[in-house]
């Protein structure tokens, strides 16, 4: 149980929404902010549902449900991604927008939190019933969106070309070329150099600063990573480069472990479009005996709620970084840190995708456009920055790092709100 938790929260762990709340609430007392402050951070300031029908192939009209959460713009305006997954809930939504505004406030960018999702299974689409579903999403959401209110960006299920159609839908609306509207766009449309692998690239840079706190070498450091879609795919071969090992990854259908390292070119030339590889191997491992092997550096880059109360104990490495949304409880995060294990959370791990949103943005709105080197360098600066400041305070404090990262994260949005006489 983290600081402060309320003990119920071991009865209803899987509710992202709950746990983020309750982190909140606690960063906000431990910085001596009001009850009013968490009163208005604690819930989306806007969230819209819509209904969108789509004429599929077959010549039949499926309605689909989306949801688009902002969850404050006293910084600036929302950004964040669409999902395109059949689970995505409006609860999920919600909490999802909220590690938006955090992860904004981590690396100091102008930004809100925002998130999209429409409840659908891509994988069971065509290219064109997804065309129509992307466009019908942009038509319905269009009056709350926009470069200086709300941006998308891709997401679980959604990619480059996604995010093409969507620009050109709202860029009819608007009646002129507006690519500033959304990012993760294809570099001829406006899209920015090392977009495609900016989360990836970020949780890297924090795996190296943790790594330098733990005195551990990266170079032949054994990593195990689990999920291998677009920032578990990225980070492996990342991995790979800079001369660590990575002894194992997995997809939905299971894991593949060689403690002699994997040959991650070959799997990256294997992976269907899916990211899923496993499926080749007969002698895989379960996501189970997958996160407990004995490594040095832990990497959960696919869901939420995969180190738990229940499996915290078994884990064995000494640096978990999380890639995905979610993937400790906070039973388990207090669990790690009691043990020594060092855990850097999601919504610092996993900023460098809306850290180059924002770069994406900025080059949109001045029309001048950088290399993958300026990109980079400047990507490299703000993780490194925004690590040892959350480091700092966790040191200081005497707190975890999640608690840290909430602080940091939660200040710039409570400090913009009081200037703006909301509180």
């Amino acid at each position: 149980m983290a600081p402060g938790q309320s003990t119920d929260m071991n009865e209803d762990r899987s509710d992202i929404l709950k746990s983020t709340q309750t982190v909140i609430h606690k960063a906000l007392e431990k910085l001596g902010y009001p009850e009013e402050v968490y009163e208005l951070l604690k819930e989306p300031i806007r969230l819209l549902t819509v209904r969108i029908p789509i004429r599929m192939d077959d010549g039949s009209i499926k309605i689909f449900t989306g949801y688009r959460s902002q969850h404050n713009d006293a910084v600036g305006p929302t950004k964040g991604g669409v999902r395109f997954h059949p689970n995505v809930t409006e609860k999920e939504v919600k909490a999802l927008s909220i590690w938006m505004s955090l992860k904004a406030g981590i690396v100091d960018l102008p930004y809100g939190g925002g998130k999209g999702g429409i409840i659908c299974d891509p994988r069971e689409m065509s290219f064109r019933e997804l065309e129509r579903l992307s466009r019908g999403y942009v038509r319905a959401i269009s009056q709350i969106v926009g470069p200086s209110k709300d941006i998308p960006a891709p997401d679980v299920f959604t990619n480059s070309q996604i995010m093409a159609w969507m620009m050109d839908e709202y860029s009819r609306i608007d009646e002129f070329n507006n690519p500033g509207f959304i990012t993760g766009k294809p570099l001829v449309l406006g899209g920015s150099h090392g977009r495609e692998s900016a989360t990836a690239k970020g949780v890297t840079i924090c795996i190296e600063e943790a790594a330098k706190k733990k005195n551990i070498e990266l170079i032949g450091a054994r990593v195990v990573i689990q999920g291998f879609g677009n920032a578990g795919s990225f980070l492996a071969k990342f991995m790979h480069d800079a001369g660590a090992k990575v002894i194992a990854i997995s997809d939905a259908y299971g894991g593949l472990h060689d403690p002699n390292g994997l040959d991650i070119d070959y799997l990256l030339d294997r992976r269907d479009s899916f990211g899923t590889v496993t499926k080749l191997f007969n002698n895989t491992i379960s996501n189970k005996e997958l996160l407990e092997l004995d490594c040095d550096i832990l990497v959960p880059a696919a869901i939420e709620n995969q180190i738990t109360e229940d499996n915290a104990d078994a884990i064995q490495a000494s640096i978990v970084v999380e890639a995905a949304n979610g993937p400790t409880t906070l039973g388990a995060t207090k669990i790690l840190a009691d043990r020594g294990i060092l855990l850097v959370p999601d919504v610092l791990a996993s900023a460098g995708g809306v850290t180059v949103s924002y770069f994406e943005w900025v080059q949109n709105r001045q029309g001048y456009y950088w290399t993958e080197q300026e990109v980079e360098d400047r990507l490299r600066e703000v993780m490194i920055k925004s690590f040892q400041n959350i480091y700092t305070t966790s040191e200081n404090r005497r707190i975890d790092m999640r608690l840290a990262a909430y602080m940091v994260g939660v200040r710039k949005m409570a400090e913009a709100a009081r200037f703006r006489g909301w509180i």
